[in-house]
């Protein structure tokens, strides 16, 4: 990449250098025109206004705004002077190349748009009025025509640079808004989990002090730590939303984050099993599947705390196995293991249920499963939810691995 980087620098760099060096070109053309017709020092005013189109040229990227003014005006007072004057000559070929560069990068650069627009339209009166400088009539109507040929293609190619520049803006500002789109529903996600547990906490809290007094204390601790896990995970999330660079567009989890996940779940909620079959680790799989895998997770035991709260026990489950056909989808007995020509990472949360909690039910809902799915299938697995032939819910995600054949 820096090498690629390097090469478009020195195209660039190169380009550059031929600009200037054509512009060069014909301002000593110009000197050289005038030189042989000695009349009338007048004369020498249209290589003065190519060598400060040069500059303007030169200087565009840095004074854009200034140069091209100061062109514009300098052109203009020469073309009052040889009118006034009564000495007729043509218009500087450096001035006329510049006004015409100037005119591509002003219609592509310059905000708001219409002051690009102002900026064109004033080049070409300014060069129309250049083109008159010839006192023959039929020669000053010829130069004003290849003028205005050239003006047409300079601000044809400007607009549609600048036609470019806003459709790349726009994609920009939508894959900025949906990118954030997406971090707000994460935050969203996280927020409601980490609320729903201390909600259920403090609930319980309220229950046991009425019975153990002095088991409240070890209940507010533990609603004081789930309090700053969401702080935490709140912190990490608007810490990406206000990058500027594409460093790092996710918060990053790992197999250690999904077992503390699932032992802070069951320390104050349903017991939780959670197993991870041999073959996997943080290598294993990749750094977007990990995140996600640990945000499904989050998002089932959530919803296993907000819509089954008398739930004995929940079951879960990493494993290799086969594609999405034989995959363990809910409502099979046993899922058929094999590689099929492809391994994939299964993750199972299974519970069996008990009648919705409408305290608990009424916390957070929007987004929940259908942005895993979303978030799932945009990393090319698959997600499923329902009921089990044994009456269980499950929720089941799956995802491609590289891995060796026969690794699985």
């Amino acid at each position: 990449m820096g090498e690629t980087h390097r090469i478009v620098y020195w195209i660039q760099r190169l380009s550059e250098i031929a600009l200037i060096g054509w512009l060069s070109l014909l301002l000593l053309l110009d000197v050289m025109i005038v030189a042989t017709n000695l009349g009338n020092p007048v004369l020498w005013l249209s290589p003065v206004c190519g060598a400060i189109g040069v500059l303007a040229v030169l200087w565009r990227r840095t004074r854009r705004i200034s140069g091209y003014v100061t062109l514009l005006v300098a052109s203009f007072v020469t073309t009052l002077i040889f009118g006034v004057s009564g000495v007729s000559g043509l218009p500087s070929l450096a001035e006329t190349g510049s006004l015409l560069i100037l005119t591509i990068a002003g219609l592509r650069w310059i905000e708001p748009i219409r002051n690009a627009a102002l900026f064109s339209i004033a080049s070409v009166v300014v060069l129309e009025s250049a083109a008159g400088r010839l006192r023959e009539d039929t020669p000053s109507l010829a130069v004003g025509f290849l003028v205005f040929v050239g003006w047409s293609v300079a601000a044809g190619v400007g607009a549609y640079l600048r036609f470019q520049l806003e459709r790349r803006k726009e994609a920009v500002s939508s894959v900025r808004r949906a990118e954030r789109l997406e971090l707000a529903r994460e935050l969203h996600d996280l927020v409601a989990h980490h609320i729903t547990g201390i909600v259920v906490q403090a609930q319980a809290a309220k229950i046991v002090a009425e019975q153990k007094p002095e088991a409240v204390v070890p209940a507010l601790d533990a609603i004081a730590g789930a309090g700053a896990d969401a702080l935490t995970s709140m912190r990490r999330l608007v810490g990406v939303l206000r990058a500027q660079d594409g460093a790092a567009r996710s918060p990053g989890s790992t197999l250690m984050d999904m077992r503390t996940l699932v032992e802070r779940f069951s320390s104050g909620g349903p017991q939780v099993a959670f197993d991870i079959g041999q073959g996997i680790n943080d290598e294993t799989l990749a750094p977007e599947v990990l995140t996600t895998l640990h945000r499904v997770l989050q998002e089932a035991l959530t919803n296993v705390r907000r819509h089954a709260p008398g739930t004995g026990w929940v079951e879960a489950d990493l494993r290799l196995g086969g594609p999405p056909e034989a995959a363990p989808t809910p409502g099979r007995r046993e899922p058929r293991q094999g590689n099929q020509g492809a391994h994939w990472v299964w993750l199972r949360v299974r519970n069996y249920g008990s009648a919705t909690d409408a305290k608990i039910s009424r916390l957070g809902g929007g987004f929940g499963l259908v942005g895993m799915s979303e978030r799932v299938e945009a990393l090319g697995g698959r997600l499923t939810a329902g009921h089990t032939y044994t009456g269980a819910w499950e929720v089941v995600a799956g995802f491609p691995v590289a891995l060796p054949f026969g690794d699985a």
